[in-house]
């Protein structure tokens, strides 16, 4: 079940660079799907990654853990974009790297015991943004000179770290605490956060205009659903 969950979700990454370099969309179609992808990450992290932890743990840990996550984020975005460099095509593929790992890990500890439908808002979450940041990335590394070649085989390497990661969280994790893992969760979730609204939700409005805050309440409704799904309700 991990490996399948986990072939998937970084599959999306495989699918969406592929995507940008051969048939990429209009930029408003490329805005709408962001934000889409947006919001329904939005309330997964919220709805199976925060509140759980909370229910299981503290409070204020996992409000710490949030933050700390945001921090290093916001951080490590700082860095890439304004001191090394990073500002197109690469800086979106770092971000989503430094997102992505404490993202997927999070994802295998979400695994640690669950069943089949009981990731299903994380994991789809997680492939729905994962397919158009890796489209634009794609793209914008191809218009700035990148071969093809090697900007699939960047995303490829990417794919193979964050799929590393979540088998991580899965295996190595497996005898953590719960709050431990409610810890590593609220992490990780702060992370996604800061993601969303450095990169995610700037670059929808950008590109789609008005109509990016249509497609992230749609993408919240689809996490939303997930989520039913996922809890059997």
């Amino acid at each position: 079940m991990t490996l399948i969950v986990v072939a998937v979700v970084s599959g999306a990454l495989l699918l969406g660079a592929a995507w940008g370099l051969y048939a990429p969309l209009g930029k408003k179609t490329e805005g709408f799907l962001v934000a889409l992808a947006g919001g329904a990450l939005l309330l997964s992290v919220t709805s199976e990654l925060i509140e759980p932890s909370i229910e299981r743990g503290s409070l204020t840990v996992a409000a710490l853990a949030v933050l700390a996550g945001a921090g290093v984020f916001t951080l490590a975005d700082w860095l890439v974009k304004e001191k090394w460099g990073g500002g197109s095509g690469g800086g979106l593929l770092a971000a989503i790297t430094l997102d992505g790992v404490p993202e997927n890990l999070a994802l295998g500890v979400a695994l640690i015991g669950a069943g089949p439908m009981e990731v299903a808002a994380l994991a789809g979450s997680i492939l729905l943004s994962n397919l158009p940041e890796a489209a634009g990335g794609a793209k914008e590394m191809r218009e700035d000179g990148w071969s093809r070649g090697k900007v699939f085989l960047l995303w490829a390497a990417t794919a193979a770290l964050l799929s590393a990661a979540a088998i991580a969280g899965n295996m190595l994790l497996e005898v953590a605490s719960e709050s431990q893992l409610g810890a590593i969760r609220c992490f990780a979730a702060g992370a996604v956060i800061a993601s969303l609204a450095v990169e995610v939700f700037p670059q929808a409005f950008k590109e789609d205009d008005y109509r990016a805050g249509i497609a992230t309440a749609i993408g919240a409704v689809l996490a939303l659903l997930l989520g039913s799904l996922g809890s059997g309700g």
